[in-house]
Parts: C-alpha cells; sequence; structure tokens
C-alpha cells in the first residue's frame, strides 16, 4: 500500500508516480476492471471505509453520478475526479 511509505505526509516519488494497478470488481451487477494508480486505490478504500461502504459500492455510487453528466467520461477517470472533488 503506498500510504503505508509515506514519511511526514509525503510520498516518495518511486510511491507517487507507481504505474495504475488493475482490479476487478462487480459494479451495478457487472464485473469490470478498473486501472488505477494505488494513490487512488488507498485514497477510495479510505472514503469508502469512512462512509461505511464496500469499495464497490462507492464505486457504483460514482458510476452512476458519472453517467447522469451531460459528458460522461471513463469510469476510472470519473473515480479520480471524484476522489479529487471530494478532497
Amino acid at each position: 500500500m503506498v500510504a503505508s511509505t509515506c514519511i511526514d505526509g509525503h510520498l516518495s516519488l518511486s510511491e507517487l508516480y507507481h504505474p495504475p494497478v488493475k482490479r476487478s470488481m462487480t459494479v451495478a451487477g457487472h464485473q469490470t476492471s478498473i486501472s488505477l494508480e494505488p494513490l487512488f486505490w488507498d485514497r477510495l478504500r479510505t472514503v469508502a471505509e469512512a462512509d461505511g461502504l464496500p469499495v464497490n459500492a462507492l464505486v457504483a455510487r460514482i458510476d452512476v453520478a458519472r453517467l447522469e453528466s451531460r459528458t460522461p467520461c471513463g469510469l476510472a477517470s470519473a473515480i479520480r475526479l471524484w476522489l479529487m472533488a471530494r478532497a
């Protein structure tokens, strides 16, 4: 996990620029794969835990909001944008 490598609240460059990691999950009853950088996976888990939700349920909520937008982007981009907007 990237968060465990934080020193004084800062990530090393090797952790910050880690390439995306693909994970499979079920979202709204459908299997999908999502590729996110570890930094975003860590933040997504943290937010889901704080909201008392499983990660896939939080991703499903983000997906609904994404599909309701006038110009929906891809799911991975929507997750990144949602997390940034929530910060």
